[in-house]
């Protein structure tokens, strides 16, 4: 019984990280070929929505609560997550189309300091000095790889920058938010994608809209890829959460920590973009101080008896 979960828990693990690089490949390529990410998040939401819905019927899963309940919760709570998802989702496509996947997968190491700035401000938590120490190599190790890298691009890193924010964003007022509220994760990311993709719409009609050409850009390789990249994304999205149930909060962050090594390892070796040891130098140090951050919250966390994961680990791509 023990070595088929940690069989199954083996091969959890490896789809998720072979889904997860497989998703930043192709949506590199897609915006590559496709330079529309506005038209690509889109296709991304709708994915989420339209697969979710049968496997919420397929696993039995129940209304969330608070469609039973009042409105105010829709309003105060899922609303805000939506909006949340969906600039985020947008803005790490516009840095995907302009920056390296290696590079924008670095500067998301700098989620624990959105995280611990958030924390402090929005729930009044005040960090140790060791948590605040973990953050120096993080951020040096980001100022180095940016840089070093050769395919810089400012509106690329202001928008991974800003993707990386809203996500801690997201983490922390999840974490508040949705306290009181029950919510299968699945049925929240249905729910997510439905209303990010309905207020996504009309900015599409007016930014992409007017200048996608369908009959000229909708190649096949270009349907097989938004349609590729979608399914990856949801399926990525689905082990995320599913790994989060299995795993002990250090497994996890650990996990989350290799993953993010294996997509830019993948993705050098994959797409071929140039790297300079100045650069492979900065990356690592990045990851190394993800890896100290959450040793320390975990401990931390141990020994007040509250075992929790860091948000520095986020379930979303």
């Amino acid at each position: 019984m023990f070595s088929n979960s940690i069989l199954q828990l083996g091969i959890l693990i490896i789809l998720w990280y072979s889904v997860s690089s497989l998703a930043n490949i192709i949506g590199k390529r897609l915006l590559t070929t496709f330079p529309h990410p506005v038209t690509v998040t889109l296709a991304q939401l709708f994915h989420g929505w339209a697969y979710s819905v049968p496997l919420l019927r397929l696993l039995k899963i129940p209304t969330p609560t608070y469609l039973h309940s009042t409105r105010i919760y829709y309003i105060i709570i899922i609303v805000p997550l939506a909006i949340g998802k969906l600039l985020s989702q947008l803005t790490s496509q516009i840095s995907l189309r302009l920056v390296p996947v290696s590079y924008t997968h670095t500067v998301k190491a700098l989620m624990p300091l959105f995280t611990v700035l958030l924390s402090r401000v929005v729930l009044k938590e005040a960090q140790s000095f060791q948590v605040y120490l973990s953050l120096i190599p993080i951020i040096i190790g980001v100022i180095i790889a940016s840089m070093s890298e050769l395919s810089f691009d400012t509106t690329g890193f202001v928008s991974v920058m800003f993707s990386t924010c809203l996500l801690a964003v997201q983490n922390v007022y999840s974490k508040k938010a949705l306290k009181h509220v029950d919510i299968h994760h699945i049925a929240l990311l249905s729910v997510l994608s439905k209303i990010a993709w309905c207020l996504l719409v009309p900015f599409w009609i007016l930014i992409d809209g007017p200048q996608v050409n369908i009959q000229q850009e909708f190649t096949f390789e270009v349907i097989f890829y938004i349609l590729s990249d979608g399914v990856c994304n949801f399926i990525y999205n689905v082990i995320a959460f599913t790994m989060i149930s299995r795993l002990s909060p250090l497994s996890y962050v650990i996990a989350g920590s290799t993953k993010r090594l294996v997509v830019i390892a993948v993705s050098i070796l994959v797409l071929h973009n140039p790297v300079t040891k100045l650069n492979l130098f900065g990356i690592s140090l990045a990851l190394v101080g993800v890896l100290l951050y959450n040793k320390i919250k975990y401990n931390e966390s141990k020994q007040l008896s509250i075992p929790k994961i860091s948000t520095a680990s986020s379930p979303f791509p």
